[in-house]
């Protein structure tokens, strides 16, 4: 089937994927009186009294903003911020589909950090969350801390955070295939943009120690001059052994590859040079850093990939719709470490111990049952860790 061409038919038919339905009838005058003035004019009072009751009173509390400034629009690159409501206005079905949470795209038509972070903070009080989309690195990294220091709602990129909790529980239940433990395998990433850093990061936080972030130039290693300042930090908690060279180097006797980056750029023999029970996951769309089939020929014991007609479909769709779910369910402030790594666990927990297998490591997205068991852990390490806020 050929998705491109009949996915545009289908967008000339639908002339968008949302649409805005009342929930309320006005087809009399005490219904018109009801909704609109004079009497919506009393929940005006009570919200100025009380800014809380904007959540209970309004849409609010289940509404998510999804923004993009169009820069980084899946592997389209710099398309602008028109041409990305497409991909904006899927997320938002997503998130209702998967998640009952309602979302509306904004697309800003500028690539300037400063106007994106004042316009979103200036719109924050219409929405329950955030969801920052497609928006380049390095500036993503700016726009989201900023962002998240000054908004009183989570605010959450989900190409870093989405991409690093799905790759997280897949990691911790394919580790368990190979019988070896995350804070003694030797972990390479290669693509050293937004998803490969987030990635790093959480997988740090998940237990590991020994990881490795290749970019296009080479290793990210302490005193490379090519290296922006994001990757220069984390030259400081990676790569212990200081390595330098190219990826082939990286891969040479590790336990885990995770592509984010470009299609065919591994080898049958830089798998084959990994260390015995190695896991791949080479996520690069539409074309992978080598095919499943390869790496499973090359001796690769486990492997995922950003396919939905393979086995071990790494796809945020487990992540965002539950994340936000339940951090809208309990009214949190922000979307912090405690929730991503609970997330990460909801997701692992659904392939029981008597399902797990190399070809089984992960739910599909279609699993139901996932979309609720992340929603719950989440509003737990909420309250657990004080950012609820009923």
């Amino acid at each position: 089937m050929d998705y491109g061409k009949l996915s545009l038919e289908k967008h000339y038919e639908w002339k968008g994927k949302l649409d805005i339905v009342p929930k309320v009838k006005v087809e009399t005058k005490n219904d018109l009186s009801l909704a609109y003035t004079p009497g919506v004019a009393t929940p005006c009072l009570v919200i100025q009294k009380d800014i809380t009751q904007s959540y209970t009173l309004t849409g609010r509390g289940n509404l998510v903003a999804v923004i993009t400034d169009g820069t980084a629009v899946l592997g389209l690159g710099d398309i602008g911020p028109e041409a990305g409501m497409p991909v904006m206005e899927g997320k938002c079905v997503l998130l209702k589909t998967f998640g009952g949470v309602d979302a509306i795209p904004l697309c800003i038509r500028s690539k300037d950090p400063e106007v994106i972070i004042q316009t979103v903070a200036l719109l924050a009080g219409n929405f329950g969350g955030i969801n920052l989309e497609d928006i380049s690195a390095p500036r993503c990294f700016e726009i989201e801390t900023r962002l998240k220091a000054i908004c009183d709602i989570p605010v959450f990129h989900d190409d870093q955070h989405g991409t690093a909790i799905v790759v997280g529980a897949a990691l911790l239940n394919a580790l368990q295939v190979v019988h070896k433990k995350i804070a003694s395998v030797r972990i390479v990433i290669n693509g050293a943009g937004a998803a490969g850093i987030s990635i790093a990061r959480f997988l740090k936080d998940l237990g590991a120690e020994n990881i490795i972030l290749v970019d296009r130039f080479g290793i990210v290693c302490e005193g490379e001059t090519w290296m922006n300042p994001v990757q220069a930090e984390m030259a400081k908690i990676t790569n212990r052994n200081h390595l330098h060279g190219l990826l082939a180097t990286a891969m040479k006797d590790s336990d885990v590859f995770i592509g984010v980056s470009v299609g065919k750029i591994v080898s049958e023999a830089m798998i084959g040079s990994m260390a015995k029970g190695s896991i791949v996951f080479p996520l690069a769309n539409p074309t992978p850093e080598i095919s499943r089939e390869e790496a499973l020929h090359a001796g690769a014991a486990v492997v995922g990939t950003g396919s939905s007609d393979q086995p071990n479909q790494i796809n945020n769709l487990l992540v965002f719709p539950g994340i936000f779910r339940g951090a809208l369910d309990v009214r949190a402030s922000d979307i912090n470490h405690a929730m991503m790594i609970a997330a990460a666990y909801g997701i692992a927990s659904i392939v029981t111990k008597e399902e797990l297998k190399a070809e089984y490591i992960l739910p599909a997205p279609f699993d139901r049952r996932v979309h609720a068991a992340v929603a719950s852990k989440v509003a737990q390490a909420a309250r657990d860790s004080g950012v609820a806020r009923i």
